[in-house]
């Protein structure tokens, strides 16, 4: 690290200057949407042919059809990994820059895709049913995770949120496996519960209430019957109970193998998307703050040094990122289109290469394993104290 400029040495001003005039160059138009359009349909191709593809074996294997073994699992195992790419695809390639408001400046953009129209009521239900409420996970990710990155107050601070596990003593392949297990239902387990929570804290500073430190999921409590009601039954119901049961004139047995592949496909979304958003903010060269910053440039400053992309290509690549792949480019411009983080990437590569600040990029899954090492305790986060 020591070959780049210090955070202290860093012209903020000039850097905030740099970025600031990036600015002048963007035109959000039809373009943009066109493309959030084509992402949005992969990822709805994705997720009926991965239907499809159960259907299929499902209803074949119902009739005894003679289809084989290692066909049965083969396409259902394929089907369940495309509804799980197709589940990631509406929430990174699609929900997230909408209720960013990427595409508000749109001329004549149709309301549902507004921030203001976006999975507003019973839009939740067509937009994006997930275990997670929009309006809870656009306050917990938008404002404190983007303008408390790396502070902890930042929600999202996985050394801070894994503290109980680096004080257990147990064997380090003990703790490695209790994560890849929280990594296969990370959604229910940690994401659903912690958005209504953060959501609760900003109503309770509101009211000048007591703040809630920990996760509720006892069904007996307060918050806990919140998220039972409005968080884990929509999206359960219709896609473990209403789903499978479409395959009930074919048999039980029909019924049992959907629900199977769809439990399947569950854990491959979790996984996924596991893997391309936890590694952004998380491992030991990645910088944590212990004060709010102050200026403009500073803010941005913070956004290069606590943040990591991932390898960059082609739509296609992209998209099987969620588009997290541009980190770096999307916290300087959080409200700006997918598809403008591809133009502006080598803008900002100079204007850090300007400052001599490291511009960090490298493969996912080089910087999973980084991710699971600081999850785990093996190492530590770089921390800018006093700043």
């Amino acid at each position: 690290m020591s070959q780049y400029t210090h955070y202290s040495d860093i012209n903020q001003a000039q850097l905030q200057k740099d970025i600031d005039a990036i600015k002048k160059t963007i035109k959000v138009g039809e373009e943009d949407f066109q493309h959030l359009l084509k992402l949005e349909k992969w990822g709805k191709i994705s997720t009926i042919s991965g239907f499809l593809l159960i259907a299929m074996v499902t209803i074949l294997n119902s009739y005894n059809s003679g289809m084989s073994t290692f066909d049965f699992w083969f396409f259902g195992i394929i089907g369940a990994f495309l509804i799980g790419v197709g589940n990631v695809a509406r929430w990174s390639n699609v929900t997230h820059p909408i209720l960013h408001g990427a595409y508000d400046k749109v001329p004549n953009i149709p309301h549902r895709y507004t921030k203001a129209g976006f999975a507003k009521g019973n839009r939740r239900y067509i937009d994006w049913l997930d275990w997670i409420k929009p309006d809870a996970w656009a306050f917990e990710h938008n404002i404190m995770h983007h303008y408390h990155l790396g502070e902890l107050d930042d929600p999202d601070n996985v050394e801070k949120n894994l503290e109980w596990l680096h004080e257990m003593k147990i064997p380090m392949f003990l703790k490695y496996t209790i994560i890849y297990i929280f990594a296969a239902f990370w959604k229910i387990i940690y994401y659903a519960p912690n958005t209504l929570r953060i959501l609760k804290n900003k109503d309770a500073k509101v009211e000048k209430l007591r703040e809630t430190t920990h996760l509720e999921y006892s069904p007996f409590t307060e918050s806990g019957r919140q998220l039972w009601l409005e968080y884990y039954l929509p999206y359960g119901l219709f896609k473990f109970a209403l789903l499978p049961l479409l395959f009930l004139p074919f048999g039980w047995a029909a019924t049992a193998t959907a629900f199977g592949f769809l439990i399947l496909s569950e854990i491959f979304a979790n996984l996924h998307s596991f893997l391309v958003i936890v590694p952004n903010h998380s491992a030991e060269d990645i910088y944590q703050f212990t004060t709010p910053h102050k200026t403009q440039g500073e803010y941005y400053l913070r956004q290069i040094m606590g943040s990591v992309n991932y390898n960059t290509g082609t739509d296609f690549i992209d998209f099987l990122h969620g588009f997290l792949n541009y980190q770096v480019e999307h916290h300087l411009f959080p409200n700006m289109p997918s598809s403008f983080y591809q133009k502006m990437q080598p803008i900002v590569k100079d204007i850090c290469k300007k400052h001599n600040l490291e511009y960090r990029q490298e493969s996912v899954f080089k910087r999973i394993l980084m991710t699971l090492d600081l999850m785990v305790g093996k190492t530590k986060v770089l921390r800018i104290e006093g700043v």
